[in-house]
């Protein structure tokens, strides 16, 4: 026990070296959450440009330029993709690894939102557009106001799962000498030569973030369900 204590005081507590894990945990929260907007967003998009293509064949531009964005970003790995925006595309720019964490891992994240939100779009029987055509609603309002809620409902544990993906995946990040939280346990790793402990410490700190994460979406599912049921 006695050693166990020595070792973890040496890792962790001497020069504040813990510091490198919670300023690294900030680093991954604020790239996670900003790349899970973005990608969202794109996300929606894309999939309303799909879905709508598929069911009037209007937006046939558009339509390809969201497939070929689905095919690059879809079939290349996410650590190419970030040491491609940051060496390749960003390299003659001066902006933060933040800001371009959040780029690569947000329009990574969109293309596969984009595939799990049309699939739900998809899902929802054609009666529901002619229901709000009936209603006097035109096709977007019936998307916004019919589709998507219902559609929303329906995927959400496959969004609450990339989300949870797109969190460990963050984890690459220290590829661009960005200091998240898998580089400050590498940091302590290098600094102590000690593997064991920084590691085995940002793993537990992954597992608790992720384990929160499922019980919060399985606290927003009964809620929902609730709410469908009263």
């Amino acid at each position: 026990m006695d050693f166990l204590k020595e070792k973890l005081y040496d890792t962790f507590v001497v020069d504040d070296r813990w510091t490198y894990l919670t300023n690294g945990l900030k680093i991954t929260l604020i790239v996670t959450f900003f790349a899970a907007l973005l990608g969202i967003v794109l996300g929606f998009l894309t999939a309303i440009v799909r879905s709508t293509h598929a069911r009037t064949h209007k937006l046939p531009i558009l339509n390809a330029i969201a497939k070929l964005y689905l095919t690059v970003i879809r079939g290349t790995p996410v650590l190419v993709q970030l040491m491609i925006i940051y060496f390749v595309i960003f390299a003659s720019f001066n902006v933060s690894k933040v800001f371009v964490a959040i780029m690569a891992f947000g329009l990574n994240s969109g293309a596969y939102v984009a595939e799990i939100v049309r699939s739900g779009i998809m899902s929802i029987d054609n009666g529901q557009f002619e229901a709000g055509a009936s209603l006097g609603l035109n096709y977007p309002k019936t998307m916004i106001h019919i589709i998507l809620p219902q559609a929303f409902r329906n995927i959400l544990p496959a969004l609450a799962n990339e989300f949870i993906v797109l969190l460990k995946e963050t984890s690459v990040a220290g590829n661009i000498a960005l200091n998240d939280l898998t580089k400050g346990g590498d940091i302590i790793r290098s600094a102590t030569y000690e593997a064991f402990l920084p590691l085995i410490a940002v793993a537990l700190i992954y597992l608790a973030m992720v384990m929160i994460l499922s019980k919060l979406v399985t606290l927003l599912e009964r809620r929902l369900a609730k709410r469908d049921r009263g």
